[in-house]
């Protein structure tokens, strides 16, 4: 049964690739969509693609530093990462219920798990970029224009999917206050990739 639930939890991932509302959606109706809600296992997908897409970049990042630099930025990169969701993610279900949303607290993990998730997917295909000028214009400066393009690239398409996804949850609500707690995770994050190195090239 789990094996089952596991793989058509990989086939709900693929899908929300293309349409991250309507696993969302589906997953707050799971009480009454019954047989057609979503199993439990999505999660961990998920989390796995979350960890595979930042610890795939972060040893692509740091690839012109050699195998230790590589190493370094498999770990540090999805630990910054990590840390930097769980400081934020807090925020967003105790205030956003204060303000007056009904979403209990597995669709609002959902919901910040599918951004998540889809911002490592955005990551991974970004590698080849990356790979590319690491090898052909290996300077400092290269680096780091090449990752902060790719950074402000991924943040933005996260940032309009998460958008997305709480504005199907809640049609009749503002995103006024998901819309600031993606500046807190930015800021968090920012300063924790700052304080591990992230971008020490």
């Amino acid at each position: 049964m789990t094996s089952i639930a596991l793989r058509q939890s990989i086939r709900e991932v693929g899908r929300a690739i293309r349409r991250p509302e309507s696993l969302a959606r589906r997953w707050r109706d799971r009480l009454e969509n019954g047989v057609d809600s979503p199993p439990g296992t999505v999660f961990l997908v998920l989390l796995f693609n979350a960890v595979l897409g930042t610890v795939a970049y972060g040893m692509v990042m740091h690839m012109h530093r050699g195998l230790a630099g590589m190493a370094e930025g498999a770990l540090l990169f999805p630990l910054a990462a990590g840390l930097a969701w769980m400081l934020a993610f807090p925020a967003l279900y105790i205030v956003h219920s204060l303000l007056g949303s009904r979403l209990d607290f597995t669709t609002t993990t959902l919901a910040a798990s599918i951004t998540v998730s889809f911002g490592a997917a955005a990551m991974l295909a970004s590698i080849p970029i990356t790979w590319f000028f690491s090898l052909a214009m290996p300077f400092v400066i290269v680096h780091w224009a090449v990752n902060l393009v790719v950074f402000a690239g991924v943040s933005f398409w996260m940032s309009d999917v998460f958008l997305r996804v709480m504005k199907t949850l809640e049609p009749t609500r503002s995103n006024t206050y998901p819309f600031v707690w993606l500046m807190l995770l930015t800021a968090i994050g920012a300063q924790l990739f700052w304080l591990f190195g992230i971008f020490e090239f």
